[in-house]
């Protein structure tokens, strides 16, 4: 069985997952560059540096979208943290946010 098969809700994500999908989905359309992960984890302090993608004549807002705790998390999301919680120690060079969701991301992998 796949992890993110256990990962059904924002409930069954780590405190720094949940920051991290709030803060996607207020992001709209961006791309987020050379984050870090450790153990497993996002590490998100400092912030990752954030590159904003302006689509002209396009009327999509970039608007958070309302989530409560209970909220089924949507594949994409599942499938993120799935990558990262395998990841010993690396860093996501470019992780493509479109619509508040991972849309691709470029991972480095340190060996063990």
């Amino acid at each position: 069985m796949s992890s993110h098969a256990s990962l059904v809700s924002l409930k069954d994500l780590r405190p720094s997952e949940r920051r991290f999908v709030m803060a996607m989905q207020q992001l709209g359309y961006e791309r987020i560059e050379s984050l870090q992960v450790r153990s497993g984890e996002l590490v998100l302090e400092p912030w990752p540096a954030t590159i904003r993608c302006v689509k002209f004549g396009n009327a999509t807002a970039n608007q958070p979208v309302g989530r409560s705790e209970e909220s089924k998390l949507k594949k994409q999301i599942a499938e993120l943290f799935e990558q990262v919680r395998t990841t010993d120690t690396g860093m996501i060079r470019v992780l493509e946010v479109r619509g508040g969701l991972p849309f691709s991301m470029e991972i480095l992998k340190m060996p063990r």
